[in-house]
């Protein structure tokens, strides 16, 4: 009985990880798109953090979602995590980078925002068959 527990287990962490990878992607193919256009166009620099925001919860809602296609339960505690491994991978590249970890009202918004289309993404994605 405990093997099919762990066996369901790390399918199931798999399927988080396989979603957050999903998201990131995505977030990197979307901002290639919106440095691309904000290169080219008239689009004013202030537009770039509530675009990012934009971004990053149409990758998580999307990163969520696929990886709770295959289950019929705990869609909001599976989509929580992908959106909670999404940021932290974020906020680790970001400081790698040079960017350095900082707590800001921008800082926060994107983690509620991670959070909450996270859970939303899940509970879309456990209802999809």
């Amino acid at each position: 009985m405990e093997n099919i527990k762990e066996s369901e287990f790390s399918k199931n962490m798999i399927r988080i990880v396989k979603g957050s990878i999903t998201a990131i992607i995505l977030t990197l193919i979307l901002l290639l798109i919106f440095a691309i256009l904000l290169t080219y166009t008239q689009i004013k620099e202030n537009t770039i953090n509530p675009v990012i925001i934009v971004i990053t919860g149409i990758s998580i809602l999307v990163g969520s979602s696929v990886s709770t296609l295959k289950i019929n339960k705990n869609g909001l505690i599976n989509g929580f995590l992908v959106g909670l491994i999404y940021i932290i991978a974020i906020y680790l590249i970001s400081s790698i980078t040079g960017t350095g970890f900082r707590i800001n009202l921008y800082s926060i918004i994107m983690m509620l925002v991670s959070i909450i289309m996270g859970m939303i993404g899940g509970i879309i994605g456990v209802n999809l068959k």
